[in-house]
């Protein structure tokens, strides 16, 4: 293969639940000012799955339009990246790979370090089509975000799948020179195996998270990396959207930049139109916010973009991406925007009534509602399987 063959994402696509919940009938529920959410944390809304859908039914989602577009038949590989494991020995992947029809000639894996996990599948499989170009690898990222009832973290919960193709000479975007990488041995959040529901540090998160923005950068110029000046707009990791603008003014002040108020909204406001009212999506929610960049910024053509991606516990990566002329005819901006616009809004009593809905544990069989307004959904349980079906 050619030294000059780019590598990088050739297709982009997420979807959603069928559910939201506005942060207005969150607010209304618990007596909070809604400016807490809007304003405070930048969320006006978070999606929320039905009993039949989960994280699979939403990376098949997110996949199926690239599978249509493209075909399977370049497909040698899928990685699965999320911290919302459904077995703890078989790949979601392999489930995905099985509603999509894809050849049986593949490798399937599922990855996991928190909302980094995406990232790291991301350049796995660059590396995998380095060496054998003709060769697509599909990368998904999906997980549901849950924190306990009546909690500091409800507010910022979500849901949602991105599936990327990874190819030689992509038609979005190109991955380009070194990466920053960062890594620390912290406890700002986790999920121990016996836990449905994460435990969160909220003060430690977010100097854990500033600290990897500020780690990140530094190995990311040691390495020679480009300059701030280079970069169009930076798509932060957003487990909130106010922490993006928090992320960037610090790194400004790393960089010695003042804090200018109109170059911080260039260069992150662009990225928040999907996170601010999905909610968080762990390993998906960079590519979210990549998403809406692709799709709200005009003319980016050959323009460098940059991302960093974070994983609490905690692991992170900057790197820059260039976008690939023509990029604007290959992007799903419609389909996206109809995901998330078709959701049906729901009271905070049918939300609560579905958090505190439990699949049966003993092994007996159960059908589920049909509920989805998905293209898959989760149809009954029997043996301690999970049997999916196209809906």
């Amino acid at each position: 293969m050619s030294a000059e063959t780019a590598i990088g994402i050739h297709d982009l696509s997420f979807r959603t639940t069928s559910l939201v919940l506005p942060h207005t009938e969150l607010a209304r529920s618990n007596g909070t000012d809604v400016a807490k959410y809007h304003k405070g944390l930048g969320q006006r809304a978070m999606s929320v799955p039905t009993a039949d859908e989960d994280i699979v039914t939403m990376a098949a989602a997110a996949a199926l339009p690239l599978v249509q577009r493209h075909g399977p038949g370049r497909i040698r590989t899928v990685v699965f990246a999320t911290e919302s494991s459904i077995d703890q020995s078989k790949a979601a992947g392999v489930y995905v790979h099985s509603l999509l029809g894809l050849p049986p000639h593949a490798r399937v894996v599922e990855v996991k370090q928190a909302c980094y996990g995406a990232t790291a599948a991301l350049q796995f499989s660059a590396g995998l089509v380095h060496r054998d170009p003709d060769q697509q690898v599909l990368v998904i990222a999906s997980d549901i975000s849950r924190y306990d009832l009546d909690s500091p973290g409800e507010a910022t919960q979500g849901a949602a799948a991105a599936a990327m193709l990874v190819s030689a000479d992509p038609a979005l975007l190109e991955l380009t020179g070194p990466s920053g990488l960062f890594t620390a041995d912290v406890m700002d959040f986790w999920r121990p195996n016996y836990r449905a529901t994460a435990l969160v540090n909220g003060k430690e998160s977010v100097t854990a998270y500033l600290d990897a923005v500020e780690g990140a950068w530094r190995d990311y110029q040691d390495r020679g990396g480009l300059p701030l000046e280079d970069f169009r707009t930076f798509c932060y990791h957003q487990p909130y959207t106010r922490l993006a603008f928090k992320a960037h003014r610090a790194l400004l002040e790393t960089c010695g930049a003042g804090p200018d108020e109109e170059a911080l909204q260039h260069a992150v406001a662009p990225t928040t139109r999907y996170n601010e009212t999905v909610g968080n999506s762990y390993t998906a929610s960079v590519y979210l916010a990549l998403t809406a960049a692709l799709e709200n910024c005009p003319d980016l053509d050959g323009r460098t973009l940059g991302l960093f991606s974070y994983g609490s516990g905690s692991v992170a990566e900057f790197f820059a991406t260039r976008v690939r002329p023509g990029y604007r005819s290959h992007l799903r901006g419609d389909a996206h925007g109809e995901a998330v616009g078709a959701r049906q809004a729901i009271d905070y009593e049918t939300y609560r009534g579905l958090r505190l809905h439990s699949l049966p544990t003993d092994g007996s069989w159960y059908e589920l509602p049909h509920q989805t307004r998905g293209p898959f959904r989760l149809a009954a349980l029997r043996d301690h399987q999970r049997i999916y079906e196209a809906a």
